[in-house]
C-alpha cells in the first residue's frame, strides 16, 4: 500500500537531537481520517480509498455531500481525498491514524503553496535585474522577450513577470522527525508548503523505498 493521510499544517518550530543540535521541524495535526468509500477495481476500475479530514457541520454540507458521508456515519467532513489502496482491504468508516507512520519514515508532503500576488520577472523567476547605479533606468525589467525579425513574436512559456504562487506543490523525501499520537501531531523535518492551517496530503516517499 502506498500509505497516506490527510493533515493541517501548524507552522515550524525547532526540537534538539541527541547531540545538542538544534533542527527545524514543521508540526502537522494529523487528526484520525475516515474512510468514506472504498473504491475496487472491478467496480471502478482501479483500487482506492476516500479519506475526509476535518469535520464540519451538516448545515454547511451540501445534499448530495451529506448522502455520499452517511455511508460511514462518522459526521460530516471538511476535505476529501484519494489514495492508492494496494492489496489491502478497508472498510467504509474505518479510521485512519498517524500511527501508519514512525519516526524516520521517508514522506513525501503535498500542499498549496502561498499566494504572492502580482510578481515581476526578478521575484518569480530570480532574474539578475539591470544596474543599480544611479540613470541606469534598467534595475528590475526582463529585458528583452522576443526577436523583432524572424519570428516576430513572443514563444509561449517565456519567463515573464505574472500571478505568483498559490499553486500545488509536492517535497519529496522529507524525514519523519516524531510521531504523537497522543496529541495527533507528526514532527516533519524540514519545511512544507502552504500557510498556517493549510491542508496537506503526507504520503509514503516514492524515491526511498522502505
Amino acid at each position: 500500500m502506498n500509505k497516506g493521510i490527510i493533515g493541517k499544517k501548524l507552522g515550524m518550530t525547532q526540537v534538539f537531537a541527541d547531540d545538542g543540535a538544534a533542527v527545524g521541524v514543521t508540526a502537522i495535526e494529523v487528526e484520525p481520517s475516515v474512510i468514506v468509500q472504498v473504491k475496487t477495481k472491478e467496480k471502478d476500475g482501479y483500487d482506492a480509498i476516500q479519506l475526509g479530514y476535518g469535520r464540519r457541520k451538516q448545515k454547511s454540507v451540501t445534499k448530495p455531500l451529506q448522502g455520499h458521508f452517511a455511508k460511514a456515519n462518522k459526521g460530516f467532513f471538511r476535505k476529501l481525498q484519494e489514495f492508492e489502496a494496494g492489496s489491502e482491504k478497508y472498510e467504509v468508516g474505518q479510521e485512519i491514524t498517524s500511527d501508519i507512520f514512525k519516526a524516520g519514515d521517508f514522506v513525501d508532503v503535498v500542499g498549496t503553496s502561498k499566494g504572492k500576488g502580482f510578481a515581476g520577472v526578478v521575484k518569480r523567476h530570480g532574474f539578475r535585474g539591470g544596474r543599480a547605479t544611479h540613470g541606469s533606468m534598467f534595475h528590475r525589467a526582463p529585458g528583452s522577450i522576443g526577436a523583432s525579425a524572424d519570428p516576430s513574436r513572443v514563444f509561449k512559456g517565456t519567463r515573464m513577470g505574472g500571478h505568483m504562487g498559490s499553486v500545488r506543490k509536492t517535497i519529496q523525501n522529507l524525514q519523519i522527525w516524531q510521531v504523537r499520537s497522543d496529541r495527533n501531531l507528526i514532527l516533519l523535518k524540514g519545511s512544507i508548503p502552504g500557510s498556517k492551517n493549510g491542508f496537506v496530503l503526507i504520503k509514503q516517499a516514492k524515491k526511498i523505498s522502505e
